[in-house]
């Protein structure tokens, strides 16, 4: 049972008001893994982010986090002067998602961490429904026209490894016989240190993921979900949150799901977190403040046919905290395609049209009276740049990419405010 919830103060109120006001637009923070992060507490200060976006790394069994291993993360946070802002994530363990005999068990550890983050003042708490593997790209090196790095997903390279790597049961009917024929000439060029590299970036899992897997692994982990579609994974996400949400209304908690990265079927699996009709139903199903979304414009964007501006006037006052990175889509395989990371202003998402209605909502939210009025972003991933590419680096999470990620940010909302103010 949680402890008594009365006198929480959120991270979104007393916290983050030292410092706000003087920063530009929404509350910026700075996804941190940890003690073993190669950026540290001092690098996010340096940044000029004011919160920090963790979780407890280490603990990915699906059991309940310890109020004092809580406790003692967040001390670390702060004696470096920072607040950890947001919860990203709590996993979902494998049996919510199959909804097997286990689920409720889990389910209840996952509310309990829940509630424990909430009473210690972390109440903004994002978390995934993805089956199998977690987000997910082909090539970690992958060349910008300015010789920066960056991550990239093929459609091509994840067919051939599906298809004539892994050798999935089914896996070509899953797939058009245009890009099964392209997958088969790949993989047929792959040499077996590429094979490798490949098979490692798929499915070995990248950082924050809780979800790592060998060959024959993974396989047993797909066959488990062989009577799972998209309508019992979508069931069985909606009976979680059922469960779920009273518990975060009690405790003041706001859940906020990631949508799939990408945003479509990976292994033939269901994906049910993907567009602005997925978003709907959920909405509709649970409706309540305490049921909201991680705006992610880079997953979100990865699909032409959804429109990221849209997506926040459409749900606006559900969004509880944003991930800023940009994507470049290909078109030749439509809603299913390949696309790289761009720099966070130079991809197919309008990035200023977003941060406007963003900025707008939080406005909203701050005449409301609402004490929860900020918004929390993060600029997610960033590209490898200048000295990080000699550096021990997570894919994605190097700290000059992000750096030149939230200054590119930091100046879009603030030249936001001065033509609102001038």
């Amino acid at each position: 049972m949680p402890r008594a919830m009365t006198g929480i103060q959120t991270t979104t109120a007393t916290q983050l008001s030292k410092g706000s006001q003087t920063r530009p637009g929404l509350h910026q923070t700075w996804r941190w893994y940890g003690p073993d992060d190669p950026v540290s507490l001092s690098d996010i200060r340096q940044a000029g982010a004011q919160g920090v976006v963790t979780a407890l790394h280490d603990t990915y069994d699906g059991q309940a986090w310890t109020f004092d291993a809580i406790a003692q993360r967040k001390q670390i946070i702060e004696e470096a002067g920072l607040t950890w802002s947001v919860v990203e994530s709590i996993p979902i363990h494998p049996s919510i998602k199959l909804g097997g005999d286990e689920a409720a068990h889990y389910t209840d550890a996952f509310a309990t961490s829940m509630e424990r983050l909430a009473e210690q003042g972390m109440a903004t708490i994002c978390y995934n429904f993805m089956p199998v593997v977690d987000w997910t790209r082909t090539d970690l090196l992958y060349p910008l026209d300015h010789s920066g790095l960056t991550l990239r997903f093929d459609a091509v390279e994840f067919a051939a490894y599906d298809c004539f790597i892994l050798e999935r049961d089914g896996a070509i009917s899953d797939y058009s016989s245009e890009i099964v024929e392209l997958a088969r000439t790949r993989a047929s060029k792959l040499s077996p240190q590429a094979i490798t590299t490949l098979e490692q970036t798929i499915i070995a899992g990248l950082p924050g993921s809780e979800l790592s897997h060998t060959r024959e692994g993974i396989r047993a982990k797909i066959a488990a979900f062989d009577q799972i579609d998209e309508a019992a994974m979508l069931e069985n996400l909606i009976n979680f949150l059922k469960i779920v949400v009273p518990r975060a209304e009690a405790c003041g908690a706001r859940l906020c799901i990631h949508p799939d990265d990408p945003p479509f079927p990976l292994f033939g699996l269901p994906r049910v977190v993907s567009t602005a009709a997925n978003y709907q139903t959920l909405m509709d199903a649970v409706p309540s403040p305490s049921n909201g979304i991680t705006l992610c414009a880079g997953s979100f964007g990865s699909r032409p046919d959804n429109d990221v501006p849209a997506l926040v006037a459409q749900f606006a006052d559900r969004i509880h905290f944003v991930h800023l990175r940009n994507v470049k889509r290909e078109a030749q395989f439509g809603v299913h395609g390949s696309f790289y990371e761009s720099d966070h202003l130079a991809g197919d998402v309008d990035m200023v049209e977003v941060l406007k209605r963003l900025m707008a909502e939080q406005r909203r939210r701050q005449a409301e009276g609402r004490e929860d009025w900020h918004i929390p972003m993060r600029p997610d991933h960033g590209p490898l740049l200048l000295d990080d590419m000699h550096k021990t680096t997570n894919p994605g999470y190097s700290a000059i990419g992000r750096l030149k990620g939230l200054a590119e940010l930091r100046g879009v909302m603030t030249t936001l405010e001065h033509q609102r103010s001038g």
